[in-house]
């Protein structure tokens, strides 16, 4: 006989149950194993990436990706203000599944690489790259982001783009503060808002003084969200004799000394945890003039379309990462008698969320192709692009919080605590709407582009006509749009976006999605036949089919 102490010491305590009806470990998966996302890649234009697309998803979705995500989170990074000796330094250290994430990353053209790429579609496959690696943690895609949106503007000042350009579209990432033009690749932050003002930001009260050389100029002042302060090159928006003007400020000046750029401290954010966000001054900072003087808006504006169609990616990435994780314990938990997702309720929720993740999915990929285009000059997808990105921002990332929090409650409790990574999800998911101007400054955006800017709204109503009389819920859905414009104001705005929002992602899943998934969000999110949270789908809605699409077979 074993005494019961010896079964204790034989198991390391008490041995009183057997671990069952638990999930599986999801990893490891693969992340681009979504129809939506395959089909969107290949109709806007990118096809060509198709298999780089799967190997990456492949990566994305591996036990060690996965881990770096975990770790990256994990452990934060850490200011460093000054050296052992007391000199000032402002270093910002991370830890090493950050620098695994960030290689990766630069390596398979997520930054700005595309700007140099030839192909048509290349800016397609960088945004399907965004929605495939977003299932490994959302921090890293800021500086990638900011990298990416920082050429165009660049190229306002040619001799500039000369020397940064091709170090910024580099893919070889090289972590670190050295003289820029001395490294195989460059990393570009953005200092714009400040205390007083945030989104308005023609209330900045940074100062810019010319020096005696061309186009230089020394900064004094503040900024108070700098994300990615270990950027090798930032876009900062300083007052100037002329107005407010964009600069390029460099950490490290081409003679080998630190730019003045102290970091008071760094953000200790909601979410996006792995990510530094920090508050620098400047302070006789140097800095080289990008754009003419007075035109700094002017200058950032290609900046702004770029990040919003990220915010816009990252959204629907997280997403389409928390779908397929409730989906996973769905399949594998059972409760009262039956798997999770064979019943009935948990089956139209389930659907529900498949429902907006693919529209937020077409959305994304559609926008993608339309500033592809608009970089090779198709005038009628400028004007598109123009209007569509800062629309899709508004409610795509609006989605997000609601859509997070609902995933996580298919897990339940299991949802709640930290081990499941559905925690990090539903904080991360705010950011998205708050980040490059939150809902109101994108809806009062569209409100700019409808008045300053009458060819966006052609180009919008153009893009719905492309599914004209496929749909009677959608003709409604136009009709009526068309009405609210004559009587558009600040106070209707939110409810005039969120229209052109919803006609936009009918419009294109009615042309390209199977028509259970067409039906059933023209049936809700136009006709109405639905309740004011997920899981509320009619009765007649395929919900076999919506949820055979949206999750993988392998889930």
């Amino acid at each position: 006989m074993v005494s019961t102490l010896d079964e204790q010491r034989a198991y390391g305590g008490a041995a009183t149950h057997d671990v069952t009806n638990q999930a599986p470990p999801y990893a490891p998966y693969d992340a681009s194993e979504d129809a939506a996302l395959l089909e969107g890649l290949r109709r806007e234009g990118a096809g060509w990436s198709e298999e780089d697309l799967r190997r990456l998803g492949r990566q994305a979705g591996s036990v060690q990706a996965q881990e770096w995500a975990d770790l990256a989170n994990r452990h934060e990074p850490e200011l460093r203000t000054h050296d052992r000796y007391g000199n000032r330094v402002d270093e910002v250290d991370f830890h090493p599944s950050w620098h695994h994430l960030m290689r990766t990353a630069i390596a398979e053209g997520l930054a700005a690489s595309p700007w140099t790429d030839d192909r048509a579609g290349a800016h397609v496959a960088r945004t399907a790259g965004g929605l495939v690696w977003g299932h490994t943690e959302a921090g890293h895609g800021c500086p990638t982001s900011m990298t990416y949106a920082a050429v165009p503007a660049l190229r306002r000042q040619p001799e500039l783009a000369k020397v940064y350009e091709p170090l910024l579209t580099s893919r070889e990432y090289e972590p670190g503060l050295r003289v820029p033009t001395e490294k195989r690749g460059l990393l570009a932050g953005m200092g714009m808002t400040e205390k007083q003002g945030g989104s308005d930001v023609r209330t900045n009260t940074t100062t810019a003084t010319p020096t005696s050389e061309p186009e230089v100029y020394t900064l004094r002042g503040h900024k108070w969200f700098t994300s990615a302060p270990m950027c090798d090159v930032f876009l900062v928006l300083a007052q100037a004799p002329g107005g407010l003007s964009c600069f390029l400020v460099p950490r490290v000046l081409p003679d080998g000394t630190r730019n003045t750029f102290r970091i008071q401290r760094l953000k200790d954010k909601l979410g996006n945890r792995s990510n530094a966000s920090s508050e620098p001054e400047f302070d006789g900072t140097v800095a080289w003039l990008v754009g003419p003087e007075g035109q700094g808006v002017k200058t950032i504006i290609e900046m702004v379309n770029c990040t919003r169609l990220d915010c816009v990616m990252m959204s629907a990435a997280l997403m389409r990462k928390s779908l397929v994780e409730a989906g996973h314990h769905a399949r594998h938990r059972s409760a009262f008698g039956a798997r999770l997702v064979d019943q009935p309720l948990m089956r139209n929720v389930l659907a529900d969320l498949a429902l907006e993740s693919e529209a937020a999915t077409t959305l994304t990929l559609r926008l993608a192709g339309a500033a592809d285009r608009a970089v090779r000059g198709d005038a009628q997808e400028t004007a598109f692009r123009r209007i569509a990105t800062a629309v899709g921002k508004y409610w795509v990332t609006k989605r997000g919080p609601a859509f997070t929090a609902e995933a996580l409650e298919c897990l339940g409790g299991n949802g709640y605590v930290e081990d499941s990574g559905m925690p990090r999800h539903y904080r991360e998911a705010p950011l998205l709407s708050i980040w490059e101007g939150s809902g109101n400054v994108n809806a009062l955006d569209v409100l700019r582009a409808l008045s300053r800017e009458p060819g966006t709204a052609e180009a919008l109503f153009g893009e719905f006509a492309r599914a004209q009389g496929a749909d009677a819920r959608l003709d409604a859905a136009v009709v009526r749009l068309r009405d609210r414009l004559s009587g558009a104001s600040q106070t209707t705005a939110r409810r005039l976006v969120e229209e052109m929002a919803l006609t936009l992602q009918a419009s294109l899943l009615v042309r390209y999605a199977p028509p259970a998934v067409a039906d059933a969000f023209c049936a809700t999110r136009l006709g109405g036949d639905w309740g004011h949270a997920f899981g509320t789908l009619p009765e007649g809605a395929d919900l076999d089919a919506i949820v055979d699409r949206a999750l993988p077979v392998g889930n």
